[in-house]
């Protein structure tokens, strides 16, 4: 785990699943906060992956193109972006989706908060515009409640955005040793999964906007069915955890 004395090296990660539409506006505004940025290829089709091609060539003085072969889901992109990130050096990642939804202008918010607190994970609590499609913005309640059923604490706000500054050695060890899930379940379960290991979930108001490009990669049956199964896998993971996470509420740790 990173301490208070060591350097504060981030990057910033963005997967991409068929976003060729949005994908180099939502470049264009992170570039300017001068960050190393991996771009994770998720097994794009022939469309997203040339426009990849041609932005990491055009900008390769700031972009990596990390391709992997087939689909594999979100979890399993951000991952891939956070294991060559670590292994280049890095001690913390921004990760920010490819679909413009997220504010870039609350980047150095949310990493002066990370550079201030280089053990925690931060996150940006969602602030909707009329764009948010109803349905999801109903469902996320129901996460919420789930969340803070499974962490005994109401210290996560929200679970969902994929907006944050991870703490990379921390998230490597739990995504390594833990099950997490590596589609529309990753979000929610690594965040849970860190917060039972010991690290603090610090969060900052972001606007969203519902995406630039209409593509939404949410299957309501099969997505909807993966996060049942992780908030059932979390509960069980919550009982046993229970008297540690009590305890920890209580001010024991």
């Amino acid at each position: 785990m990173s301490g208070a004395g060591d350097v504060f090296r981030p990057c910033v990660v963005v997967p991409v699943y068929d976003h060729e539409g949005a994908i180099a506006a939502t470049l264009a505004q992170l570039r300017p906060h001068g960050l190393p940025c991996y771009l994770v290829d998720d097994g794009s089709h022939a469309p997203c992956a040339r426009e990849l091609d041609r932005l990491a060539a055009e900008q390769r003085d700031w972009l990596q193109l990390i391709r992997l072969p087939v689909n594999s889901g979100k979890g399993a992109a951000v991952m891939a972006g956070f294991e060559r990130a670590a292994a280049d050096g890095y001690s913390h990642a921004l990760q920010f989706d490819a679909d413009g939804q997220h504010n870039a202008g609350d980047v150095p918010r949310l990493l002066a908060l990370a550079a201030a607190h280089p053990d925690a994970l931060v996150t940006g609590i969602p602030l909707y515009d009329a764009s948010v499609p109803k349905s999801r913005l109903y469902g996320r309640y129901v996460t919420h409640a789930w969340v803070w059923i499974n962490t005994l604490s109401l210290r996560i706000k929200d679970s969902m955005l994929g907006f944050r500054v991870y703490p990379l050695a921390a998230t490597l060890r739990v995504w390594r040793t833990q099950h997490v899930g590596r589609r529309m379940d990753f979000d929610t379960e690594i965040m849970v999964r860190l917060f039972w290991d010991g690290i603090d979930v610090l969060s900052l108001p972001t606007r969203v906007t519902y995406p630039s490009d209409g593509v939404s990669h949410f299957d309501v049956l099969r997505d909807n069915l993966r996060i049942s199964r992780m908030h059932a896998r979390l509960f069980v993971g919550m009982l046993w955890r229970a008297p540690r996470l009590l305890w920890r509420k209580l001010g024991g740790a």
